[in-house]
């Protein structure tokens, strides 16, 4: 099937997740300059233009007969421009490849729920949601011409983090210096085993597994390694509150996959949680997310010693462990 000339036509793409947004306005540049590599790529902020400028830079130049026009952050549209932009999207003309770029949320919605009734190119780039990243990454090595199995993609992400962009150069990384393009778990810990043993998570691993020698271990090099502090506590609250909810919803008679979704966990995860589930109660799995609370106000201002406040959290959480 043919493609569709990008010329005449408008691309809409929506959504907070922005690797995705680039990548398909890239998609769209490099078709239109591909069937006409004389056009000129104009992009502009949508908050940084008026009636006249807009329509300055969709009118081509004195070098160029046809415009690829990018027009970003589309929230940030003056009320005053939706006619002229909708006109624009409506009908570009054949000289004209334009593309919307709006970042998803309330802000702008009038103009984006108009653009959306139109016959335009629509990309919609949700984010994405933290089970759905070994996913990502199989995916995405695979774009890259590589392979990876799920279990060494799971670990990839608990290295790495949730960040798409640092995934995908992650995943590039280690392609460049594997074999035969197949990344392995060996591989991963060989570049990223600082951060994947020495995590924030991996510090909240041990607190909730009653882990004290290797908690503040942990804890103690990753602050002397420039570990932020709130990103300890974020760690603990995260784990405790999908500790909670494990509790809340492990007799719900759900499949894995629909109580990993309910928690906000990958489906690998709910081993983890089955296992810390022997050791804790909903009470004291309360009251331990009350001492988190605490002690990220202490790190945020309110005590001299984010350190100090931080072993005492530890020690007070894995007090709570165990209790009934």
């Amino acid at each position: 099937m043919e493609e569709t000339s990008p010329f005449g036509h408008t691309l809409l793409v929506t959504g907070p997740e922005s690797l995705f947004a680039e990548r398909a306005v890239t998609g769209f540049v490099a078709r239109a300059t591909a069937e006409r590599p004389d056009a000129a790529v104009v992009r502009v902020e949508a908050g940084q233009v008026d009636g006249g400028s807009l329509a300055e830079a969709a009118g081509g130049s004195l070098f160029a007969s046809a415009t690829v026009l990018v027009v970003t952050d589309l929230s940030e549209l003056a009320p005053e421009l939706a006619d002229q932009v909708v006109g624009m999207a409506s009908e570009p003309g054949s000289d004209l490849a334009l593309a919307l770029v709006h970042p998803g949320g309330n802000k702008g919605k009038a103009v984006l729920d108009r653009l959306r009734k139109l016959r335009t190119e629509l990309v919609d780039c949700p984010s994405i949601k933290p089970w759905d990243l070994p996913q990502f990454v199989s995916t995405e090595t695979r774009r890259q011409q590589g392979r990876i199995d799920a279990a060494t993609a799971a670990v990839l992400v608990d290295a790495v983090g949730s960040d798409p962009r640092s995934l995908v150069a992650a995943i590039r990384q280690l392609l460049d210096d594997a074999s035969e393009r197949v990344i392995t778990e060996t591989a991963v810990r060989r570049y990223f085993g600082g951060r994947a043993e020495v995590t924030s998570f991996a510090v909240a691993d041990d607190v909730l597994s009653g882990r004290l020698d290797g908690a503040l271990g942990k804890l103690r090099w990753a602050l002397s390694t420039g570990v932020a502090p709130v990103l300890i506590t974020s760690a603990l609250s995260n784990n405790l509150r999908s500790l909670g909810k494990y509790l809340d919803g492990r007799d719900a008679r759900l499949r894995d996959v629909d109580l990993a979704r309910v928690i906000g966990v990958p489906p690998w995860k709910l081993k983890d949680l089955s296992r810390l589930s022997r050791d804790w109660k909903p009470v004291a799995v309360a009251r331990a997310i009350q001492a988190v609370a605490v002690a990220d106000a202490q790190i945020k201002g309110a005590a001299s010693d984010p350190g100090f406040a931080l072993e005492q959290v530890v020690l007070n959480v894995i007090g709570y462990r165990g209790r009934r």
